[in-house]
């Protein structure tokens, strides 16, 4: 479905005079409407669950298996940084062509497809033995996640009438930090677990990591067995001009949500007695005349002042999303090293990050081929810090719905920047673990507030008729940041603990600069 769909079916009933015929995706909006909320979209949000959680299990389930896996794979710390970025470069990859494909061809089919390639892509991380294997198979997630992730997205929407869409979307959202925690509840029962086992003869050893990233794989087969069950969307099927499948997936919706007959649907002759079912072939000359009117739709975005506001907004989210992904997917580490280095309750943060690398860095230098690695295992105390990031992680959520219209998106994204800032700088000195905590999840939540921020600020100033081109660009600026920032952190870190923070708090506070420069409404 199109972006000017979606701002048609969001203005209310009594805007449009009574006389004018509603368009077929009009009637779709009615139609839902008449369908109302219930069981079905309960399925429809249960299968977003799986699905975002299976997205997080792609991004985080690899820094809870950086300390175990340390020995078994021989890792240093610049390849746990390429481990934690490898998914992204896949998405990056996958992400702008899913797009464009799924508007093709219909977004049930690469849900499906795309889960399934990412449990057969888990199953092979979970089987690995070597590095190269893990960080190929992550590639690979990652890149198929990125196909799955657009559609499923969509196709929720597509499935919900006006009156409802945005607190379903909202609630949808909010499945990030739910997933968050339940990664984090099942990595503590599994990962605290000793399990080795070897088979045929050596060739594939199989240790609690390997355990650990087979059982998370269940996530994506479960992803792909709920959409299995779930229709296309019909909204899809009115663009593509397949009106009978379109009133067969809206009666299922309605008889599911209502439990009565199709019978009593209002919609239920709906299109029939109209000569909308028959496709019209549409001549090359028009297929290409249409193709240049859409590279005529989107010249503005690349002139002034628009052009310039897509160079701020990519710019600030390459560093919000540098800043975000950073600190979230490095917390687990970083937690277990806190655990193990604290000696006497005095030290601050830094002291014990910079015991860690040097003691790695002589480790690495002197090693031997009969030394033996022992790994730095995470205990309960990592884990349960990282149930509480999740639970505050929620926070922003309830924020930004009460606050953003009061204060205004821009005041709000300079005070979580600010925010941001402090909390980045303070953890240099922090020698509390609930101080620590504290910081940690006060700084990824912002961070995650201004993500929030920084997309609605996109989809209220770009017109409707390149605003997904739009958010597309700037998100992929955004992986590109997570990209750069999960390689290049360890390497700061092993020149010294207070680089990477300060770099970190610098990154963020030109970030407040640069959004002094957005517009505070729509032009």
């Amino acid at each position: 479905m199109s972006e000017v769909d979606l701002q048609v079916l969001g203005r209310s009933s009594q805007d449009e005079p009574e006389h004018t015929i509603p368009t077929a995706m009009q009637e779709v909006n009615l139609a839902l409407k008449e369908c109302g909320f219930g069981r079905f979209h309960i399925k429809l949000l249960l299968s977003a669950y799986v699905g975002y959680t299976c997205g997080l299990v792609v991004s985080i389930s690899t820094p809870y298996i950086l300390p175990i896996a340390e020995c078994d794979l021989n890792m240093s710390l610049l390849q746990k940084g390429v481990l934690n970025a490898i998914p992204y470069v896949g998405m990056i990859l996958s992400s702008s062509l899913a797009g464009f494909l799924t508007d093709t061809y219909g977004r049930k089919r690469f849900i499906v497809c795309g889960f399934l390639g990412i449990f057969f892509f888990t199953v092979i991380s979970g089987l690995s033995q070597k590095y190269y294997i893990l960080v190929t198979s992550k590639f690979f997630e990652g890149l198929l996640f990125a196909t799955s992730f657009s559609p499923f997205l969509a196709l929720t929407s597509e499935l919900c009438h006006s009156g409802i869409r945005d607190r379903v979307m909202l609630v949808q959202s909010s499945f990030v930090a739910i997933g968050q925690i339940s990664v984090a509840l099942i990595s503590w029962a599994i990962l605290r677990c000793d399990w080795r086992d070897v088979l045929f003869n050596g060739y594939i050893v199989l240790n609690t990591w390997n355990y650990y990233l087979l059982i998370m794989s269940v996530w994506s087969l479960c992803a792909s067995i709920l959409y299995m069950f779930l229709p296309e969307s019909p909204k899809f099927y009115v663009t593509q001009h397949k009106y009978n499948e379109a009133r067969d997936v809206l009666i299922r919706v309605y008889k599911e949500n209502t439990g009565k007959p199709a019978e009593t649907f209002k919609y239920v002759n709906l299109w029939k007695d109209e000569m909308k079912q028959a496709i019209v072939e549409t001549p090359e000359g028009e297929h290409k005349s249409q193709l240049s009117a859409g590279f005529e739709n989107i010249k503005p975005l690349f002139r002034r002042p628009l052009l310039l506001y897509l160079l701020l907004f990519c710019f600030i989210n390459y560093f919000t999303m540098t800043q975000y992904n950073v600190l979230r997917l490095w917390f687990p580490q970083l937690s277990t090293i806190v655990e193990n280095y604290r000696q006497n309750g005095t030290e601050d943060f830094c002291v014990m990050l910079d015991a860690y690398t040097h003691d790695l860095r002589i480790k690495v230098n002197t090693a031997r081929d009969d030394d033996v690695c022992l790994p730095v295992r995470s205990g309960d105390e990592t884990y349960l810090n990282t149930v509480i990031l999740g639970c505050i992680c929620l926070v922003p959520f309830i924020i930004t719905s009460i606050l953003v219209n009061k204060v205004g998106k821009k005041n709000l994204f300079l005070v979580c920047g600010l925010l941001s800032v402090g909390c980045t700088i303070a953890l240099r000195w922090t020698v509390s673990k609930i101080l620590l905590v504290s910081l940690f999840s006060t700084d990824v939540s912002t961070a995650q507030t201004m993500l929030s921020l920084t997309q609605a600020m996109v989809l209220e100033l770009f017109p409707t008729s390149y605003r997904s081109l739009a958010m597309g660009l700037i998100m992929t600026a955004g992986r590109m940041g997570t990209l750069v920032g999960n390689v290049t952190f360890p390497i700061l870190l092993d020149l010294g603990c207070v680089i990477p923070f300060f770099t970190l708090s610098a990154i963020m506070l030109g970030n407040c600069i640069m959004a002094l420069f957005l517009p505070t409404k729509k032009t």
